[in-house]
């Protein structure tokens, strides 16, 4: 690849776009999202590679309408503009047929100067991503304002050489991601692994000692509130409200909350405990029911109304229970249970819980069930981090091509030629 300097103008991105605009979320919520009909983009579809769509909302056409001014067509540039996905962009390809976005993704429409395929690479390049970070240091917390999007700078050649551009990093990127998907397919294997052990010490258990309902051991089971919070963590000694992702697949995670305003009184009756068993109340039907159990620095974070706080019998491990509940007998029941109007979000009764069944092991038999568990996961951990590695090495190498090609630091086009030699 031959290195050259780099030339190019450099435009702000109003100036290269028709509009510049995020969309919202429908009347009702979550409760409006169907199983079927409109393509309704989220922050977390938004990604570097692409539209991850195995999780993708939809809405129907009557919502769709009324919000005519939040439409995505092809050739239209995504970019997530609040929270932790932050400045991942993408663009929407042909073939998706009709769509729409809500306020964390912003659109950016490119005139005819502008190949949206290379809007997309530019503004994912290190160039612009560093304007992004700095434009949040000391800045608004929020995240990134349309002025801000279209103040944006980026090196602009002329069209065909974008296409160039384009067409060698869609060739670069591919095989990239070739590569990724395969050290993804690892760590599903080594997650599937990790369940089928654990499916196994339960069924032993259960073949052993039986199985009650969960009822038998549960003390009392709360729902938390949701009052309006601020959109970033909380800082320091703040009360925090915690987010539904603070609970993924058997993991607490205390950075996922939100700041409760300074003017709101918390209620002390929902703050965290260490040990309480946690259960997400309302998700789509592959996470609803997860748990986790409540661990590190959990002072002044309180619960929501999605998440219930299961309270057990003394003689009876949360962390037993929480482990037995990530079970496929457990998981399976949950997924046959879970009501809602749409199976893209659903609920589940305190009642449900209850009814759980839970092998009937005595204390002992709790915690080495427990260390079993935890002596496989831990073994899974090992191997998925250094898969981790490896995907982080490929997410850099990604980047880094990208920002050459950009900034005109690779010849593209004397690649080009020679790539189709």
């Amino acid at each position: 690849m031959t290195i050259v300097d780099s030339n190019r103008s450099t435009y702000r991105v109003k100036l290269l776009a028709t509009k510049i605009g995020s969309g919202k979320t429908p009347a009702g919520g979550a409760e409006t999202y169907q199983d079927s009909g409109v393509i309704f983009l989220r922050s977390q579809n938004i990604h570097f590679d692409g539209l991850r769509l195995d999780d993708v909302a939809y809405i129907d056409k009557g919502v769709h309408r009324e919000m005519r001014g939040t439409r995505v067509v092809p050739g239209d540039v995504l970019l997530n503009i609040t929270g932790a996905s932050l400045g991942r962009v993408t663009h929407f390809p042909e073939g998706l047929g009709d769509a729409n976005v809500n306020q964390h993704v912003c659109i950016i429409r490119p005139n005819g100067t502008l190949d949206s395929r290379y809007l997309s690479y530019a503004l994912s390049a290190r160039t612009s991503q560093g304007q992004i970070l700095s434009m949040q240091v000391g800045g608004n917390r929020d995240g990134l304002n349309f002025e801000q999007v279209g103040n944006l700078e980026i090196p602009v050649p002329d069209v065909e050489t974008q296409r160039r551009i384009a067409d060698f990093l869609d060739a670069e990127t591919a095989r990239i991601g070739k590569l990724a998907m395969l050290q993804r397919d690892a760590l599903e294997l080594l997650r599937e692994r990790e369940l089928a052990i654990r499916d196994g010490l339960v069924n032993r258990l259960v073949a052993k000692f039986g199985e009650v309902p969960l009822r038998r051991f549960v003390a009392r089971i709360d729902q938390g509130a949701s009052p309006q919070c601020e959109s970033f963590p909380r800082e320091g000694t703040e009360w925090g409200v915690l987010k539904l992702s603070s609970i993924k697949r058997g993991q607490f995670n205390t950075e996922e909350n939100k700041q409760l305003p300074p003017d709101v009184k918390p209620n002390a009756e929902y703050e965290i405990k260490p040990g309480d068993l946690l259960v997400t109340r309302a998700n789509t039907p592959q996470l609803v029911g997860d748990v986790a159990v409540a661990h590190g620095k959990v002072q002044g974070l309180l619960l929501p109304d999605l998440i219930y706080r299961v309270t057990l019998e003394p003689g009876v491990d949360s962390e037993y229970v929480a482990q037995v509940a990530l079970s496929g007998r457990i998981r399976t029941l949950i997924e046959s249970i879970a009501r809602g109007s749409s199976q893209s979000m659903v609920k589940l009764r305190g009642e449900d819980i209850r009814e759980w069944p839970i092998p009937a092991a005595n204390s002992t038999q709790q915690e080495n069930f427990v260390r079993d568990v935890e002596r496989c996961s831990a073994a899974t951990k090992r191997a998925a981090n250094a898969i981790r590695r490896q995907l982080d090495l490929l997410t850099e190498r990604r980047q880094a091509v990208i920002t050459a090609a950009i900034t005109g630091q690779l010849d593209v086009t004397t690649t080009h030629r020679i790539a189709t030699a």
